[in-house]
């Protein structure tokens, strides 16, 4: 006849189904906090100063913003600067290292949801002078060499049950995320600012050039006006007239001279190198200039600009850190364990009559702590709203970026050809100003103004034509392009 002893679990049985139903209450624990979701964003159907009807309705890929800086930047010269300074810009390598310090802040977080396990072990021995030692019975010293020691393992687990940790992980890698949007970003930024000062210093060539050709003229009116005095023909008025226009060019050059070369600086500097030279490839007046720009609709911003994905991904991150304040409202339960043998004399030390072990499994709960948990659940609460609202203000400065890009690029172009024509006149006006005066039909104020507008009207353009090549940089930027 069978016993009730004989049909209970063995130990054998027990210990493992213990442990598979601890694994599985872990598993199935919960997430406490919030789940994330994207905000609703409500864009416009279309980019306020669109140039051209929105073409990506039919192929929505087909934008600016998905070409490679190189197709958009066709100058040679360019594109090797936008190289080497993606190569070697500092910025763009300190910002390398910050995503390289959250992927180990990710580990650091993820390894608190294991259990950490050590080990160790000891060795003593010790001699004493047989003089010291105790005698046997037969009157012979006793011993005078002990040795002894052992080894242990011990581990330690802190459950995560309401998903503590999960959410200090999820957390963690949010802002892994955001770090490495923020990389891109700042790629997108470099590639915007070398070309930005790129056009800025072949615009201030440009005006060199202009000033320099301006003052060899210049020379050969005060030559001619200077003969034509000595023979009568004119007068000393007209003569220092001549003279102010000369000095007046000439007094450009050093401010030109002083802006190009903190222009050289500025690229040097995006390049990581020490301030030198540059390179220099077209004119500003050659660079291409695309009468039409497929833009897309105004929602793909928002998988396209990396300073949203990064706003998104702060956001995330705070989500998740409600969760890991709310977790701190609920108990702590953590698992410990001891084990290991040993003994005074080492060859025994594996014996198993020398083992030892110790298991443990506690919790704690808080009662008072003066608000301070409640408080930091109500830090993170507020901490999730300021990066929501932040996330919806980055949504709307990128629909901004692009509107006054739209605008600008189609306004300087406007502004560029007014003032092509405006210098087209203005040479042609004192080519007749100075038959004129040769002729002896007018006096040299009229050479002196209408040299004076041609000279500024030169100067103006080679602006324009820089402001248009920089707005289809900042249109390319805003579109949330360069960081491909």
């Amino acid at each position: 006849m069978s016993t009730y002893a004989e049909h209970l679990p063995t130990p054998n049985k027990i210990i493992p189904a213990l442990i598979a139903g601890l694994l599985t209450w872990i598993v199935l624990g919960c997430n406490v906090g919030p789940n994330y979701v994207r905000p609703t964003a409500v864009a416009p159907q279309a980019y306020r100063g669109a140039l051209a009807p929105d073409v990506t309705t039919a192929t929505p890929t087909s934008t600016l913003a998905d070409q490679q800086w190189s197709t958009v930047f066709e100058d040679k010269t360019l594109q090797r600067l936008v190289t080497e300074a993606l190569q070697n810009n500092l910025d763009l390598r300190i910002a390398a290292q910050r995503v390289l310090q959250a992927q180990a802040q990710v580990g650091i977080n993820r390894s608190q949801q294991l259990p950490s396990v050590s080990a160790g072990g000891s060795f003593s021995a010790l001699q004493v002078p047989s003089s010291f030692a105790s005698k046997n019975a037969n009157g012979t010293p006793g011993a005078s060499y002990f040795d002894g020691g052992g080894f242990n393992a011990s581990s330690a687990w802190n459950l995560d049950f309401w998903g503590l940790y999960r959410r200090q992980s999820e957390a963690a890698r949010a802002d892994l995320l955001a770090t490495e949007w923020a990389r891109k970003a700042t790629r997108s930024a470099i590639v915007e600012g070398v070309a930005q000062a790129y056009f800025q210093l072949r615009s201030l060539d440009a005006q060199l050039q202009i000033t320099g050709n301006t003052i060899k003229a210049r020379e050969d009116s005060l030559k001619l006006v200077t003969s034509l005095e000595q023979y009568g023909a004119g007068s000393l008025a007209d003569t220092r007239q001549a003279e102010e226009l000369l000095h007046a060019a000439r007094a450009n050059l050093p401010d030109i001279r002083r802006q190009i070369a903190i222009e050289e600086n500025t690229i040097s500097i995006l390049l990581g190198r020490n301030p030198d030279a540059v390179d220099r490839g077209l004119s500003v007046d050659q660079q291409p200039h695309p009468q039409e720009i497929p833009v897309g609709v105004p929602s793909q911003l928002l998988e396209r600009r990396p300073d949203i994905q990064q706003a998104e991904a702060k956001l995330i991150a705070a989500n998740a850190r409600i969760g890991v304040a709310k977790a701190q409202f609920f108990p702590n339960i953590s698992l410990t364990s001891l084990g290991g043998s040993a003994s005074n004399q080492l060859q025994s030390v594996f014996s198993g009559k020398n083992a030892y072990w110790y298991a443990a499994a506690s919790f704690s709960e808080p009662i008072f702590d003066g608000g301070r948990i409640r408080s930091n659940y109500h830090l993170s609460q507020a901490e999730q709203q300021e990066m929501l609202l932040d996330y919806k203000k980055t949504i709307l400065n990128a629909l901004k970026d692009v509107s006054n890009s739209l605008v600008s690029y189609k306004e300087t172009r406007e502004r560029r050809e007014a003032k092509t024509a405006q210098v087209t006149s203005a040479a042609d006006a004192v080519r007749l100003a100075r038959l004129r005066y040769s002729g002896g039909n007018t006096s040299y104020l009229e050479v002196l103004t209408t040299d004076t507008d041609l000279y500024d009207a030169q100067l103006t353009l080679a602006q324009a034509q820089e402001q248009e090549a920089a707005s289809l940089v900042e249109l390319y930027a805003a579109l949330g392009g360069g960081w491909q």
